[in-house]
């Protein structure tokens, strides 16, 4: 308990809202004082805690986490969930046959992950552009049977996907670029620039993603993509664009939008 009453301060004066819930992790992470202080250091100096901890929370599972990731955000969970429950109904109407999931944009796997956790076996593979984040999602999704790739989109995939993608969840950069100095600086400093970057408007990786998804996608398939209420319209008529029927989703708890993509089963 001293222990703790000493370290909060420092944590509520380094600007840390949650100052008592971090000073607990800290001390859980480690008996070593010297080990402790140096991860005190860190996230004193603004690194997030996930990275400083070497783990993240992400719809109840604890994931690794490596400096300078994205860190996934809770607001993602929503579009999991979503991801999830469709992969699930479609291995019933399948009488147990796993779907094929792709986790683009997928960051340490976060949302692969969590699929496999609630829809059971499925067919999973995930790509990232970053090595530092496919390291990561390496030692989380390899155990549960996925293959993870390090590439641009869909350049990552192997071709034998094309057609046969039954649920495709992205959680696309969707920040614009000039909004990027105003992010918190733990996302700011210390994330990867390209998790973060989405162009001038914050959809230019949505425009790639939804204008080649129809090759991709099985017939009936789905894209679920994350973005800003701001940018649902928009994201909606890029899909539309590509040949595929989009439908707004909206998680009223969290504020978070998806908007998913139906590739027509004709």
């Amino acid at each position: 308990m001293r222990a703790e009453a000493e370290l909060v301060p420092r944590l509520r004066a380094a600007g840390c809202v949650f100052a008592e819930d971090e000073a607990h992790l800290l001390l859980e992470a480690t008996d070593d004082a010297d080990a402790l202080e140096a991860l005190i250091v860190r996230r004193v100096a603004g690194e997030p805690l996930e990275q400083v901890l070497g783990w993240a929370g992400f719809g109840g599972l604890r994931l690794h986490v490596e400096p300078g990731v994205f860190v996934p955000r809770h607001r993602t969970e929503f579009l999991a969930t979503v991801a999830a429950q469709f992969a699930r109904d479609l291995a019933a109407s399948r009488n147990g046959a796993p779907p094929v999931v792709v986790d683009l944009c997928c960051g340490i796997g976060a949302i692969g992950a969590k699929i496999t956790d609630v829809a059971g076996p499925i067919d999973l593979v995930a790509a990232d552009i970053d090595a530092a984040a496919v390291r990561a999602a390496r030692r989380n999704l390899e155990p549960r049977g996925a293959k993870v790739f390090e590439g641009d989109l869909y350049e990552a995939l192997p071709d034998e996907l094309r057609g046969r993608v039954d649920v495709l969840a992205v959680n696309a950069p969707y920040v614009p670029t000039d909004e990027i100095a105003l992010m918190p600086p733990e996302a700011r400093d210390h994330e990867a620039r390209v998790a973060l970057d989405g162009g001038r408007d914050g959809l230019d990786v949505h425009r790639r993603v939804a204008a080649s998804a129809a090759r991709w996608l099985a017939p009936g398939g789905r894209l679920l993509i994350e973005t800003s209420e701001r940018q649902a319209d928009t994201a909606a008529d890029l899909m539309r664009q590509g040949g595929l029927v989009p439908r707004i989703l909206h998680d009223e708890d969290e504020g978070t939008i998806v908007v998913g993509a139906l590739r027509s089963a004709r």
